[in-house]
C-alpha cells in the first residue's frame, strides 16, 4: 500500500502554502500525484438582502472570490515541486466541505487545515473525517512543520476507528524513524486492548516493518486529548495518528471528547481516520 494522489486544499490565506510544502514533501516521498483544491464557497445571497443594500451583492461576491482563486493560483504555480511529481490544478464552486470530500473521495489522502481559533467558517475536518472514506490529515493553523512522519505517535484503543487510522497511515508508519503506540487508560475496556495493551498491534506493525514500541498509561486528572498532547510533546514527534468519533459526533460535540479536543487544541499534524 502507497500514497498515489495527495489531495490538498489550497486558499487564499497565508498558511495554505504550509499545507502546500506538507502534501508536495508527502508526494514526493510516495512519487504521488498532486492535488491542489481550490473551492470558491459561494453560496448566493437572498434577493431580500440584495434589495435592502442595493446592487448585485452576489455579483461582488463572486468577483471577490475570482480574485482570491487568481492569488491562490498564483501560489500553487509559483510552487517548485520535487522531481518526479505530477500536478494539477482545480478550480470549483460549491458549499465547502462536501466539495472537498467528493474530490477527496477519489484521492488517497486529503490535507486541510485546521479551524483557527474564533473563525466563524464552518470546521470543514468535522464533516470531512466522517464522510470522505479516506484519511484526512490535519495541518495546525499555527507553527511551521519542516519534517512529517519521523517520529509517529498512534493513539490506540482497540476501537474500528483506531484500527483504520494504522491502516491508512501504513505508508507513514513502515517509512518512519519511530512509531510510538499509546493506549491511555486501558483499563476501561480491557477487552478490546489483549492482555497487554499495545503490544498485539505492535505486533501487527513490527510484521510490516514498523519499529514500534508501545505504552500504555492511566490519567484521572487530564481528558484523552490532553494526555495525548502532553506525551506528542514528551516524545517531540512529527505526527499524530488516530481514529475518528469513535464515540458519536453529537455526543463529542456536547460532552467533549479526545476528537474534539484535537481539532481544537492540536500542537502537530494528526492524520484522522473513521
Amino acid at each position: 500500500m502507497t500514497y498515489k494522489d495527495i489531495l490538498v486544499h489550497v486558499d487564499d490565506h497565508p498558511r495554505a502554502r504550509v499545507r502546500l510544502e506538507l502534501a508536495a514533501g508527502l508526494a514526493a516521498r510516495f512519487q504521488a500525484h498532486l492535488i491542489t483544491l481550490n473551492v470558491r464557497d459561494q453560496e448566493l445571497l437572498s434577493a431580500h438582502l440584495t434589495a435592502q443594500f442595493g446592487g448585485d451583492l452576489n455579483q461582488i461576491r463572486a468577483a471577490g472570490d475570482a480574485e482570491a482563486a487568481g492569488r491562490t493560483k498564483a501560489m500553487v504555480d509559483a510552487f517548485d515541486c520535487e522531481a518526479g511529481v505530477t500536478r494539477e490544478w482545480r478550480d470549483v464552486t460549491g458549499p465547502m466541505a462536501e466539495t472537498v470530500a467528493l474530490h477527496a473521495r477519489y484521492a488517497d489522502l486529503a490535507v486541510i487545515g485546521q479551524a483557527e481559533a474564533g473563525d466563524d467558517t464552518p470546521r470543514m475536518a468535522d464533516g470531512l473525517i466522517m464522510a470522505v472514506g479516506r484519511p484526512v490529515l490535519v495541518v495546525p493553523f499555527a507553527g511551521r512543520f519542516p519534517t512529517l512522519g519521523r517520529r509517529v505517535m498512534v493513539a490506540w484503543n482497540g476501537g474500528r476507528e483506531a484500527t483504520r487510522a494504522v491502516h491508512d497511515a501504513m505508508p507513514l508508519l513502515a517509512a518512519a524513524q519511530t512509531v510510538h503506540v499509546i493506549a491511555i487508560n486501558p483499563s476501561h475496556g480491557m477487552a478490546r486492548h489483549g492482555d497487554i495493551p499495545g503490544a498485539d498491534i505492535c505486533l501487527h506493525l513490527s510484521r510490516h516493518g514498523v519499529n514500534a514500541v508501545c505504552e500504555h498509561v492511566a490519567s484521572d486528572d487530564l481528558n484523552v486529548g490532553e494526555m495525548l498532547l502532553s506525551r506528542a510533546a514528551d516524545e517531540d514527534v512529527d505526527l499524530l495518528v488516530m481514529g475518528g468519533y469513535g464515540r458519536s459526533r453529537l455526543r463529542e460535540m456536547v460532552l467533549g471528547g479526545a476528537t474534539r479536543h484535537m481539532l481544537e487544541s492540536m500542537t502537530v499534524p494528526v492524520l484522522f481516520s473513521h
